[in-house]
């Protein structure tokens, strides 16, 4: 396709908006003060998702242990990373990069639990960001300087902010590396994929994807069910993954496969190993009971009620919003009037649906038989597929705004998606302060109580009382009211105690 024909196509367009559509429309060279207004009001739109993703930050200083996370601690003090690898793969589950990553944070203690929410959050604007430009590089498109980092920065807070449970979602590092990092990292894999050039290029890029592979199987089982959708759907479905020049369906479906051996391996190692076996005992989640007739009835049942809450979630109309910008500012490439994008828009859109709900009622299936009913409140676990969501809604969002640019619509577009974006940062404060505000109690509970207990075993005590005290909905010791008692035996290995004993009011 001749780039140079499409983009001088599309100047005509952007020379008939008015100011407000030139401001965030950039089809052309155009004038350099409306070059500088279009900088000015995209930095604009950024500092709105930025600010929010960096109050978020600040207030992950907050976030203290709690759950697994006091059988974590301890191990990692005591044993390191072998002893925190054993425990995985002999005893909990069988997740070995899993073990990797709550070594990588808890290996710090109770500050490397605060700088979580700042490192993990950090690194999905980071491959969000990178994904967009190489995916617009590998499909020969241009975009004024900023659209990239506004888009990345508004998918991002929409992922890790726009559920029902933010704290287990993105501030709780022990669900955050399972649920919410492992989609991430598997989109980081496609990143040398779309940047490659050469045959020395893809070569790497396939080596990363079998690397990558390994890790995400032998991470989670969520995310590696969705990557496994994702790439059967290439591969039967025939769409190429990479649009422009470069690899074609070829090269492209053998970095498919080595993806998928990755994945194949990495699971294979989790599921056999002891720890995923003791876990399928103690939930009774073998196949037969996970795939009856029963359980599959009540799995998608309950994967209905979740399409309820997310398709309800009015925040997730930022992420189409930021689409629809992009898809008013790109330029160039396929995205001409000519370009398979826009001629054929339906078959990619579809498959994309057909990837989020057949991904996310896998997901359902094979977790609901250690939640069971509680999936359907447990937001946690679905962060696996609803990446695949916000990307989604993004992709779509991007294919209407150049619709709407060929017909001449881009201006008076451009002002009522851009209000959404600012709209949907709004709505995510409210609740995101509301949680900070009882992350400021619990902390002050929580340290109250921990140079109560560190005095009490300095002084040789054995046998300490301890006050439950929960944010999030996070389960702590003697929890309902003391009739739960895990897990206040880590609480005592923490504390090099003997045993912690239920109390109804703190130290």
């Amino acid at each position: 396709m001749d780039t140079g024909k499409t983009a001088d196509a599309a100047r005509p367009v952007a020379v008939r908006e008015g100011s407000a559509g030139r401001a965030l429309v950039e089809g052309g060279p155009g004038r350099p003060v409306t070059r500088r207004w279009a900088a000015v009001r995209t930095a604009v739109l950024t500092l709105f998702p930025l600010a929010l993703l960096g109050a978020a930050f600040w207030i992950g200083r907050l976030v203290r242990p709690g759950a697994d996370d006091w059988c974590f601690l301890p191990v990692v003090r005591d044993e390191g990373a072998a002893g925190m690898i054993a425990k995985f793969y002999l005893h909990d589950n069988g997740r070995v990069a899993n073990a990797l990553l709550v070594v990588g944070y808890g290996a710090f203690g109770v500050p490397g639990q605060q700088w979580y929410a700042l490192v993990s959050g950090v690194v999905v604007v980071g491959v969000l960001w990178a994904l967009t430009l190489a995916a617009l590089g590998r499909a020969g498109l241009s975009a004024p300087r900023g659209v990239p980092l506004l888009v990345a920065a508004t998918a991002a807070v929409i992922f890790l902010l726009a559920t029902p449970d933010t704290y287990k979602t993105f501030y709780w590092p022990a669900s955050s590396v399972s649920h919410t990092v492992s989609p991430v990292l598997a989109c980081a894999a496609v990143i040398p994929l779309l940047r490659a050039r050469s045959g020395r290029g893809r070569a790497l890029a396939s080596a990363v994807a079998l690397v990558a592979g390994v890790f995400i199987g032998t991470l989670s089982e969520e995310t590696s069910v969705v990557a496994c959708v994702v790439l059967c759907a290439v591969l039967l479905l025939g769409f190429r993954a990479v649009p422009g020049p470069g690899p074609g369906s070829v090269r492209t479906r053998i970095w498919c496969a080595a993806a998928f051996a990755g994945i194949v391996i990495g699971t294979a190692v989790l599921y056999f190993s002891p720890g995923a076996h003791a876990r399928r005992e103690r939930f009774g989640a073998d196949a037969g009971s996970m795939f009856g007739a029963e359980q599959l009835v009540a799995a998608l049942r309950a994967f209905g009620e979740i399409l309820v809450t997310v398709l309800t979630t009015w925040q997730y109309a930022g992420a189409l919003a930021v689409g629809v910008l992009l898809g008013l500012s790109v330029r160039g490439g396929q995205w001409g009037p000519d370009g398979p994008l826009v001629r054929r828009p339906l078959p990619p859109v579809l498959a994309g649906v057909l990837v989020f709900l057949v991904s996310g009622c896998l997901c359902t299936v094979i977790t609901y038989p250690v939640f069971g009913t509680g999936v359907v409140t447990a937001a946690r676990v679905w962060g696996d597929f609803l990446l695949v969501y916000v990307l989604l809604l993004t992709g779509v969002g991007a294919l209407l705004g150049r619709e709407l640019r060929a017909r001449r619509r881009g201006a008076r577009t451009a002002t009522a998606v851009a209000a959404v974006s600012v709209l949907t940062c709004a709505g995510l404060a409210v609740p995101l302060f509301r949680l900070g505000t009882e992350m400021q109690v619990r902390a002050e509970h929580w340290d109250r109580q921990d140079r109560s207990l560190r005095d009490g075993a300095a002084r040789g005590a054995q046998v300490l009382p301890y006050t439950p005290v929960s944010v999030g909905r996070m389960l702590e010791p003697f929890g309902g009211h003391g009739r739960r008692v895990w897990p206040a035996q880590c609480v005592a290995e923490y504390y090099h105690l003997e045993k912690v004993t239920y109390s109804t009011r703190l130290p």
